[in-house]
């Protein structure tokens, strides 16, 4: 069968194999098996297969197999600078390894699928202003498609924002999960932001990474931990 795939990491598994763990519009999160030696065909596939690459392939799928084998690889949306700009390079790789942990079930969602791939040609194609925040309206509208996007109707000023419950609130909640009201006002604005307005919203370095943490904070309480994401540091130094 044809299988459309997005590319979030990559595993050695032998001296001659690599898996890929993917995000596929037909069957939901893959492992595929990739070649892992040195010659042009493995170098190719490797090109082709790099964090959020999007691509396609021919595979065998077989009741009780887990691993699928992988052929004919082509790339389907051609990405002219997400992999050679160093700061989308880095923001790929962090927005894949997040993808990474939360796709975690086999489940289709044709819907999810549109967004990564509209997502991906949107970074690739994003100058340098619309480039510092797209990581934060990413997983703003990722959160949508995860079922867990925060209820912006209960927003009123001064209010705080309840992590746990995904809802702004006039009193404090009964644990310590939750915004005080000036990080709560901005969780609310950013709830606005779109790929279209992301360059209008100026933050500074301690500021982006403030709201970053707070974002991975939610997901980790509604979804799954984030709190072993090996390329935040070095996407912090860069934005």
């Amino acid at each position: 069968m044809n299988l459309h795939l997005v590319a979030l990491k990559t595993t050695k598994y032998s001296d001659t194999q690599t898996i890929l763990t993917a995000y596929s519009r037909e069957r939901g999160r893959v492992s595929l098996a990739l070649p892992a030696g040195s010659g042009k065909g493995a170098a190719r596939v490797r090109a082709l297969t790099m964090p959020l690459a999007v691509i396609e392939c021919v595979s065998e799928v077989r009741p009780g197999r887990e691993i699928l084998p992988m052929r004919q690889v082509a790339q389907s949306l051609p990405l002219a600078s997400l992999h050679s700009d160093p700061v989308k390079q880095m923001m790929a790789m962090f927005l894949a390894e997040v993808l990474a942990v939360t796709l975690q079930g086999g489940d289709t969602d044709g819907a999810l699928f549109d967004f990564l791939v509209s997502s991906i040609g949107r970074l690739d194609e994003a100058d340098g202003r619309r480039t510092s925040n797209f990581h934060i309206c990413f997983l703003f509208n990722l959160a949508r498609h995860l079922g867990i996007e925060p209820d912006a109707s209960t927003y009123l000023r001064g209010s705080l924002f309840d992590l746990a419950d995904g809802r702004w609130r006039a009193s404090m909640p009964l644990h310590r999960e939750f915004l005080a009201a000036d990080a709560a006002e901005v969780a609310y604005k950013l709830s606005r932001m779109t790929f279209g307005n992301m360059h209008r919203f100026r933050f500074n370095r301690t500021e982006r990474n403030a709201i970053v943490d707070a974002i991975l904070d939610y997901y980790s309480i509604h979804y799954v931990s984030m709190r072993h994401l090996r390329s935040l540091d070095i996407l912090r130094m860069m934005l």
